[in-house]
């Protein structure tokens, strides 16, 4: 019976060994070396650690150096330039209080504002301030005027010492409210009346026939005044005595009078300046001079 023949178990020595294994064949000692070393190289090979894990320590060190050197390269002159603007706006600011500390200081508690009337700044543009202007240097002329004449008629009378007649005139006519006087100022801005000048006590009569519509022995500016109402050819006219003498008043409101009828006495009571008989004639509602109009109407 034939021999059966495997190729596999008949290699030569020469394909099927290597230099190594035939050595260790030969030698003992290298046998077990290559029999304990032979399972570690047939073991798949282990990643590096530094491939598997972060980089490595060493490069990292690297590249934190470079960064905190980036850092520092820009921190450090723009912290010298901060501080350098810092010193700077101390030295101001100590200048800046210095400078306050000279000057004097008023604690907003302490300070009293000044009260203004109302009346003082009514005017907005330049006419109107001249206007204001005016009738401010107006008034102060026709208070010298008075303070004048009262200071006249002061040293020539202290008070007036003629007859006071309770009646100068017919009914029915027009004539003066004073049967003397020693000057008159004419009418200014804001100031409607016409300002007759006489001693203290001089008699006032009503200048023609009509009714009291006011009287009182304190009125607005005007003290101790009277009005009365007339009609005097078709036309309503309405006359006002003002700055007359307290308890002078010899009317009372509804009361008729007649032309020349003693209604008062001159003084000074109210705003005047000065003893005098303060004026005021309206025709038809409207303001009229007063001088004008009796120099045309009375008799």
């Amino acid at each position: 019976m034939a021999e059966q023949f495997d190729s596999s178990q008949e290699t030569p020595e020469s394909e099927a060994t290597t230099p190594d294994q035939r050595r260790a064949r030969r030698d003992p000692i290298a046998r077990r070396l290559t029999t304990s070393a032979a399972p570690a190289a047939s073991a798949p090979a282990k990643t590096p650690r530094r491939l598997r894990g972060g980089s490595h320590p060493v490069r990292s060190f690297v590249t934190v150096a470079a960064v905190a050197g980036l850092v520092a390269t820009v921190a450090i002159p723009a912290f010298a330039a901060t501080s350098g603007n810092t010193a700077e706006a101390a030295v101001t600011t100590v200048q800046q209080v210095a400078a306050k500390n000279a000057q004097s200081l008023v604690v907003a508690s302490e300070a009293t504002p000044a009260a203004l009337a109302r009346g003082s700044y009514s005017a907005t543009t330049p006419e109107e301030i001249q206007a204001k202007k005016d009738e401010e240097a107006a008034k102060a002329a026709a208070a010298a005027r008075i303070a004048a004449a009262a200071s006249t008629a002061s040293a020539a009378s202290a008070a007036y010492s003629g007859a006071i007649a309770q009646s100068i005139a017919p009914a029915g006519s027009v004539v003066r409210p004073l049967t003397s006087f020693t000057s008159f100022g004419t009418p200014y801005a804001g100031h409607k009346g016409t300002d007759y000048m006489a001693p203290l006590g001089t008699p006032l009569y009503a200048i023609a026939d009509g009714v009291v519509v006011e009287s009182t022995e304190n009125g607005p500016g005007w003290g101790v005044y009277v009005k009365i109402a007339h009609n005097i050819g078709g036309n309503t006219v309405t006359s006002l005595y003002a700055h007359m003498m307290y308890g002078s008043r010899r009317v009372t409101v509804g009361q008729t009078v007649s032309a020349g009828q003693l209604i008062g006495q001159v003084s000074d009571t109210g705003r005047a300046y000065g003893t005098h008989l303060h004026l005021e004639i309206y025709v038809n509602g409207s303001w009229v001079n007063s001088e004008s109009w009796l120099v045309a109407n009375a008799g």
